[in-house]
């Protein structure tokens, strides 16, 4: 059952945004996971484990070493789970 109410629907339209928004898909992953660990803690919406594995995949994704610059497949792989997030946070 997903979490409804309007700081669950808020959460995941804002998420939405985050992710759609023009600029580096990395950088808008990043403010998407902030947005997200937000509306867990405030209990808007609900962990799940897929929700779980799929953050840590994301957050795999965009782990860089100091000093390296995330390429291309950083940015694809970070679009693509993104968008699979946001199906998941769909019913979280």
């Amino acid at each position: 059952m997903s979490s409804t109410g309007p700081q669950a629907e808020a959460a995941r339209r804002e998420f939405q945004e985050l992710i759609a928004h023009k600029g580096h898909a990395v950088d808008n992953a990043r403010a998407a996971i902030a947005r997200l660990e937000v509306a867990f803690a405030e209990g808007a919406l609900v962990r799940t484990p897929a929700v779980d594995q799929t953050l840590a995949d994301l957050r795999v994704a965009l782990d860089q070493a100091d000093g390296q610059k995330l390429g291309g497949k950083s940015a694809e792989a970070a679009r693509f789970i993104t968008r699979a997030l946001a199906r998941l946070i769909d019913e979280a």
